[in-house]
């Protein structure tokens, strides 16, 4: 074989072993749940969450003025969490 024609033929093995890999379907990403509401009977409950059992400082979102979501994971300011909508 010559020079080119092996090169061709390496490129090409090289572009099915990444198509091959490339078209891989994984899973959809679950959403794990970071906290749950302190009193959901409230309209606007504050969110415990489970990495450090604190509870969060808002009761609703900053942005939306929406109730806290519990799988968004919080922000902590001064060892503080702050939830997310």
């Amino acid at each position: 074989m010559n020079r080119g024609i092996r090169a061709t033929v390496g490129i090409l093995a090289i572009g099915i072993a990444v198509a091959a890999a490339c078209s891989k379907k994984d899973k959809p990403v679950e959403h794990m749940t970071m906290g749950e509401f302190v009193e959901a009977q409230d309209s606007f409950p504050h969110i415990r969450y489970f990495d450090t059992d604190k509870v969060s400082i808002n009761d609703r979102c900053a942005v939306r003025k929406v109730k806290l979501n519990p799988k968004m994971p919080p922000v902590y300011v001064n060892g503080e969490p702050v939830g997310f909508c």
